[in-house]
């Protein structure tokens, strides 16, 4: 590959646009919101896999070969000499990229589960006449009926929580740099200097006071108003968490990313917050 290529991944609702938002401030960046190339290359490999007719037709090289054209024909437009790449299944395909791309890195987005889950329950309050299709007519009559199938296997936080766990504990973690939405948006000039040093570049000095990044489109297509509005201010607001305080307890002890071991990942979080009340920082990085 031409650019040096570099992956986004981690939860959702946990800083990765804003992150995107910040990084593509240096002219040496390109950075944006989730894009179709994993799963450009999943549907590349079903159609290439035992599932297919044209199974005999691929061996392991040209099936790598096809998936890496994929990534360089994506990017092939973009004239940045580093390229991040967000998707929230990254983390699922670890062992794909580590044959796929030379010497990448992933910056993993986190949040505590149960501020991820409260964050996506105040969007859906904010559009109470908008019915998206983040829901179907059965799961979103309650929040615990959104929170269920949003956690779930197949739901938006539950296949990122598994894929990035799954990450986590696997032989290719000391790729993984995971960092926290809180200290993200406290602490933004000192943890873009840990991904700067992550990735092995040279820092860029970042204005966290403008940053400018929107999907208004993609977010009216889904039905969602504001979930990738990023303020042009980096900072961090406590405030009280809507979830009922039996939600909020459930997901709140998910974070395993406490747990450091067993794990070769380099982690900028804090230590977990015990409060319902606010997110409080305890550490910094």
């Amino acid at each position: 590959m031409p650019q040096t290529l570099h992956f986004i991944s981690g939860l959702p609702r946990s800083g990765s646009t804003l992150l995107a938002g910040i990084l593509r401030q240096n002219p040496r960046f390109h950075a944006a919101m989730s894009s179709p190339v994993a799963s450009l290359v999943n549907g590349a490999l079903e159609q290439m896999g035992a599932g297919s007719e044209s199974y005999s037709f691929f061996d392991t090289a040209k099936r790598k070969a096809i998936c890496r054209a994929l990534i360089d024909a994506y990017y092939a437009d973009k004239t940045e000499s580093v390229i991040f790449d967000t998707n929230r299944h990254w983390t699922a395909r670890m062992h794909q990229l580590v044959a796929l791309v030379d010497g990448f890195k992933m910056i993993c987005c986190v949040r505590n589960p149960a501020w991820v889950m409260d964050s996506f329950e105040v969007i859906h309050r904010k559009n109470p006449f908008d019915y998206s299709r983040m829901y179907n007519a059965g799961s979103r009559q309650t929040v615990y009926s959104r929170c269920e199938v949003m956690m779930s296997a197949g739901g938006s936080v539950g296949s990122a929580w598994t894929a990035l766990k799954e990450a986590y504990y696997g032989e290719y973690s000391d790729r993984l740099l995971l960092v926290d939405y809180d200290l993200l948006t406290q602490h933004p000039r000192r943890t873009l200097e840990l991904i700067y040093r992550f990735i092995g570049e040279p820092w860029f000095e970042h204005d966290f006071d403008n940053v400018e990044y929107s999907e208004n489109e993609f977010d009216q297509n889904l039905g969602v108003k504001g979930l990738h509005d990023v303020k042009k201010k980096v900072a961090f607001k406590p405030r009280r968490s809507i979830l009922p305080p039996d939600l909020f307890a459930k997901y709140q002890e998910m974070d395993f990313w406490q747990d450091q071991t067993g794990t070769s990942a380099s982690i900028v979080a804090p230590r977990r917050a015990n409060a319902q009340n606010t997110q409080t920082l305890k550490d910094t990085p």
